[in-house]
């Protein structure tokens, strides 16, 4: 993969492996971010050369991302009890081992205490506070909902069958020796070293490829006023959402099935706004589907507003209302355009055992999302329906700027 800067990264297996090994990595994460490296190790398998070599190239401030749970069972509570950090990064107070080391600065010593955060067998006595390593808490979901450093840590060694713990400090400019390093000097230091480079972008999309993210939850017979469907019920283990797929017919191993990916808007499903084409969509898919007597339509929550939410949303109505589209309007509130992916949709259709599906939908960027999650579109379905008064311009601006299929529009 290569990284916007066009420089070459390394696999996310190979990081996974190098971890597995008792190696560090590099991992950088957005240029929008922090657009720092961080170098980071398994704490379960620190050692006094890994900490060393940590130290000599890093600030030194050297932090282990782990789970809540483990911060809980060890007394680990938020350094601060109102966070300023600019990014959210959940501090706990600090610890050093309460046996076993010297002054506990040493590489050593900081080797033996991270090794014994990431023990099982540790509890609250095991430590002394504070100290010299810094613990954090990670949030539950990993780099799925917060795409920073210390959830990076844990899905790493998770990801390598280890406890999930990991160790992490960033990394100094030898260029700039008063900086942190940032790319492309980060590709000559993991070069130079023998050390994997990954950004957090891979690991997000790695997780969402290749570990569970949806559960199901319940199947129920749903009469509707389009027909009757079995609605499955999904719960997402990374944000805790609740998403619905309505089935029609038998569509297991069945290729060419009518699917819709449905995004979440209540203004639009529910009161019948006039301002989108959301629940004109949403029911002519279920008619589309009950006609040909099989088909799916996957309902995901948390999508208000291609993503930004309900109240942005009524926000960006206000900005339409005073001639800005439906593009500017998210923009000048400081938001993206669309937030929305679909690997949660992707699951979905993999668990009732979807072969290939008909999508239903205008918006080719759906495809190729679905199609990136492994999912085999095999044709589209267009959508088209008579715009209104109110909608028309809507329309016109996911056609003209954001590439939706609308070719009777005029």
């Amino acid at each position: 993969m290569t990284h916007s800067d066009n420089i070459q990264l390394d696999s996310v297996e190979r990081a996974i492996a190098d971890i597995a090994a008792g190696k560090a990595v590099v991992v950088v994460d957005d240029e929008n971010r922090e657009n720092e490296g961080d170098l980071i190790f398994a704490a379960q398998l620190a050692t006094p050369e890994l900490m060393a070599f940590m130290v000599r190239h890093s600030s030194g401030y050297v932090c282990v991302g782990m789970e809540n749970s483990d911060c809980d069972r060890l007394a680990l509570p938020p350094m601060m009890a109102r966070n300023e950090d600019v990014r959210g990064t959940a501090y706990t107070v600090t610890v050093d081992a309460a046996e076993g080391v010297d002054t506990g600065i040493s590489a050593t010593d900081r080797a033996y205490t991270v090794r014994l955060l990431a023990d099982p067998n540790s509890t609250s006595t095991t430590f002394n506070r504070p100290g010299h390593v810094v613990p954090l808490r990670a949030r539950r979901g990993g780099v799925l909902v917060r795409q920073g450093h210390t959830e990076a840590s844990v899905d790493l060694a998770r990801a390598a069958g280890l406890r999930p713990a990991g160790v992490l400090c960033e990394v100094v400019s030898e260029d700039h020796p008063t900086e942190m390093a940032r790319l492309p000097e980060l590709r000559r230091f993991a070069d130079k070293h023998g050390l994997a480079l990954i950004s957090i972008e891979q690991l997000v999309e790695w997780k969402r490829n290749n570990t569970p993210t949806i559960h199901r939850d319940v199947e129920t017979r749903l009469p509707t006023t389009h027909g009757e469907f079995q609605t499955v019920g999904y719960h997402s283990l990374v944000d805790g959402l609740d998403h619905v797929a309505l089935v029609k017919g038998d569509v297991r191993d069945c290729t060419d099935v009518p699917v819709r990916v449905h995004s979440e808007c209540l203004t639009g499903d529910v009161f019948g706004s006039m301002r989108c084409d959301c629940g004109e969509q949403l029911h002519a898919s279920l008619d589309l589907i009950n006609e040909r007597g099989a088909g799916v339509l996957v309902y995901l929550r948390g999508q208000e507003g291609r993503g930004i939410g309900l109240m942005p949303k009524l926000r960006a109505y206000v900005l339409q209302d005073q001639g800005l589209d439906t593009v500017d309007a998210n923009t000048e509130q400081g938001l993206p355009v669309d937030t929305r992916e679909y690997s949660a949709a992707a699951q979905i259709l993999k668990d009732l055992g979807v072969a290939s599906v008909a999508l239903i939908s205008n918006n080719p960027a759906k495809i190729d999302n679905l199609r990136k999650y492994g999912i085999e579109v095999s044709q589209r379905i267009p959508v088209e329906l008579e715009p209104n008064p109110e909608n028309i311009e809507y329309l016109r601006t996911k056609r003209d700027r954001m590439g939706h299929q609308l070719d009777s529009l005029r």
